[in-house]
């Protein structure tokens, strides 16, 4: 059984004063490939430990399986094959993090799987900046921007574009 840890709500705290127009986000940053990656922690249910995770047979590259996660099939991602890099190796720190991702009027469940988990960050909204035009090597519209933490800069994901249905119902197709 997959050992899970539940995020649990946070009360709500004052961050700035009454009048400043700073709106701050919290992201969970991850690591994959050795870049330093991010989502938006309103999308994370919770993060597992790599386990058994079952194949499903004819599914389309980056689709790793699907896992039981208390009686719900969820399908889980390699993200690093989503961006069309090797597939990401399994060692003790790799983990899934299970999003919940809005897809037109309804939801879905999905696992991703990262190299290792890393913190949560918080960043005012002034502090993303537009996703570069070059030197990156993934889609423009899977970067939502990129933030600064501590002379490193992180990529925010897109994770609904990243894992929209419909793309990835056409990867078996071969669209990238």
């Amino acid at each position: 059984m997959a050992e899970s840890t539940q995020l649990a709500p946070r009360a709500p705290q004052l961050l700035v004063q009454p009048g400043e127009a700073t709106e701050r986000n919290q992201y969970l940053t991850f690591s994959l490939g050795g870049e330093v990656l991010a989502t938006d922690i309103r999308l994370v249910k919770e993060i597992l430990q790599y386990s058994t995770i079952t194949e499903v047979p004819l599914a389309p590259p980056g689709i790793r399986g699907v896992l039981n996660l208390r009686g719900a099939v969820v399908p889980v991602i390699d993200l690093a094959v989503r961006f069309g890099r090797p597939a990401t190796p399994i060692d003790k720190r790799t983990c899934i993090v299970i999003l919940e991702i809005a897809e037109q009027e309804r939801s879905a469940t999905m696992g991703i799987v990262v190299d290792h988990v890393r913190q949560v960050i918080e960043l005012p909204q002034g502090d993303i900046e537009p996703p570069p035009a070059f030197g990156n090597t993934l889609r423009p519209d899977f970067i939502h921007g990129v933030g600064k933490i501590g002379g490193r800069f992180v990529l925010i994901l897109e994770m609904d574009r990243i894992l929209a249905l419909e793309e990835l119902a056409g990867l078996g197709a071969g669209v990238p």
